[in-house]
């Protein structure tokens, strides 16, 4: 099932998620396991297109909806889901986190909150707090697991074992309520095989997660990783190669999982590879020939 069919008939309407900075950090950015981050994150940690942190959540949600509104060619009725984007949104003071989440979901027409996490980065208190919002409001976990193999984690700096993940959607599930779990992969990243790709994919499926988002790997300026790609260590896949990659993966996610994303939306003053990404028509086009 398509993100686009899931949320329609979730709120029968067109569902657009806005995205949102609540000011987080990583544990792998502030030194509690590292420093930098993942060799392909951001400085803004993925959350490029969010308003300022600096604004009230409120006023963030206002600026995301115009944002919004000057990229679509309808007026139909619409609504919107609060996807708190940039680094990792269940780690920091949980009451400063709560009284974000909840601000956002008091805004007209936001019928449902979407956080971006780590699965190492999820405490009791806060599950327990979102499988009981879930019972009320719809309530999105996305959690970056990004490869399945440990050694490749290790290169990318992920600074946590694959078991982790596998745990942290069982805790989910347990805690009760209707929190719907993504997960987010990587194609190509350095050194991986096809076989370690679908690897990742049957590990998501086997997980028991309810929804899937797939990219490729993006060289970004500013990362770790553009100095390993102008050095010649690594390369990126060409958009034969990813969609050949994503066709494999559909044959292995079953129907009843949500696909959430086949591919990123990389800013393009920050991308340096690969270029083909930011021909969004023809890669919308590959994508509706996979799924339609």
């Amino acid at each position: 099932m398509t993100v686009n069919d899931y949320y329609k008939s979730l709120f029968n309407a067109k569902t657009y998620k806005l995205s949102l900075d609540a000011g987080c950090t990583c544990p792998n950015r502030d030194g509690t396991k590292g420093k930098g981050g993942c060799i392909f994150c951001s400085a803004s940690g993925s959350g490029d297109f969010t308003p300022s942190s600096q604004l009230s959540v409120s006023a963030q949600i206002e600026e995301a909806k115009k944002l919004l509104a000057a990229k679509l060619k309808h007026s139909k009725k619409i609504k919107y889901i609060a996807y708190f984007q940039s680094f990792t949104n269940t780690y920091g003071d949980f009451e400063k986190l709560k009284a974000k989440w909840e601000e956002a979901l008091a805004c007209d027409d936001v019928v449902g909150l979407s956080l971006a996490t780590r699965p190492d980065c999820i405490s009791d208190e806060c599950l327990f707090y979102l499988a009981e919002l879930s019972e009320k409001t719809y309530v999105q976990l996305e959690l970056g697991l990004q490869t399945s193999n440990d050694n490749t984690a290790l290169y990318i700096r992920r600074a946590f074992p694959t078991s982790i993940y596998r745990n942290a959607v069982e805790r989910i599930k347990k805690a009760g309520g209707k929190i719907h779990v993504v997960t987010h992969v990587i194609f190509g990243l350095p050194g991986e095989s096809e076989q370690d790709m679908m690897k990742t994919v049957k590990e998501v499926v086997s997980s028991a997660c309810d929804g899937i988002k797939i990219t490729c790997l993006y060289i970004l300026k500013n990362t770790d990783l553009e100095k390993e790609f102008y050095e010649g260590k690594i390369s990126v896949l060409q958009m034969e190669e990813y969609f050949k990659l994503v066709e494999k993966a559909l044959k292995i996610i079953p129907e009843s999982m949500v696909i959430h994303r086949l591919t990123g939306d990389p800013p393009k003053a920050l991308i340096i590879e690969p270029k083909w990404t930011m021909n969004k028509k023809l890669v919308l086009n590959k994508i509706n020939e996979l799924l339609y």
